[in-house]
């Protein structure tokens, strides 16, 4: 199989529905952190991400009720931004612990995504 056959393959596997996308994120970021060796340097790294991680659906959830247009691209904005910090996280902890580095690219990638999908959005 070609590597754009499997790319295709593991789209098809993501769910369209934004907030079990999200979700499924939040978890996956979860299960992630709890294979990281707690350290003074990890530590405040852990919970940047799984804030950020698990910020992205909370917010989704607030735009998907919200109120006026103005409300609803200002939880979209929070969506990208902090998808775009939850990648910025993963790469500092891939500093802090290498060996983690495979799982933490796949989480990078979902968190590209997420972020494209919500600045898409937010663009209109």
């Amino acid at each position: 199989m070609n590597s754009l056959s499997e790319s295709q393959d593991e789209a098809r596997k993501k769910p369209y529905d934004l907030e079990d996308r999200t979700a499924l994120f939040g978890e996956a970021v979860i299960d992630y952190v709890k294979k990281v060796p707690v350290t003074p340097v990890t530590r405040r790294l852990i919970d940047q991400l799984v804030g950020t991680g698990t910020s992205i659906g909370a917010n989704y959830c607030e735009a998907d009720d919200a109120v006026s247009k103005k409300d609803f691209r200002h939880k979209i904005s929070i969506c990208k931004r902090e998808a775009r910090e939850a990648k910025f996280f993963l790469r500092m902890l891939v500093r802090a612990v290498p060996e983690l580095k495979a799982e933490a690219r796949v989480l990078w990638q979902e968190a590209k995504e997420l972020h494209l999908i919500f600045a898409k959005i937010y663009r209109g």
